[in-house]
């Protein structure tokens, strides 16, 4: 899969052809709980799962990870997590939790 939509933006994979290239990416990603949720949601999209439902399930494992955190900043998270790192394709830091 070349591109597929999130949010209403299209998502890049940025030259990413293999499994090898696409876990040096995810590495690069510090946070636990960010890592696991972008890899969650391109291995999601690659399988074929629709944008909502990826983004569904990609909050509910922040929320598996962070039982804490309200509904809404779970959603603000993902949302910016697959925003940075799947569709603008950056590999820099990004706000967010802790761990």
């Amino acid at each position: 899969m070349d591109h597929c939509s999130v949010l209403g933006g299209s998502v890049c994979w940025a030259g990413i052809k293999n499994d090898s290239q696409l876990e040096a990416v995810v590495a690069e990603i510090g946070r636990r709980c960010e890592r696991a949720v972008v890899t969650a949601y391109r291995e999601l999209r690659r399988g074929g799962t629709d944008d909502m439902a990826a983004f569904q399930s990609c909050t509910t494992l922040y929320r598996i990870h962070h039982p804490e955190a309200p509904l809404s900043e779970a959603r603000r998270l993902v949302a910016e997590w697959i925003d940075h790192h799947v569709i603008r394709g950056s590999d820099g830091p990004t706000a967010g939790c802790a761990c």
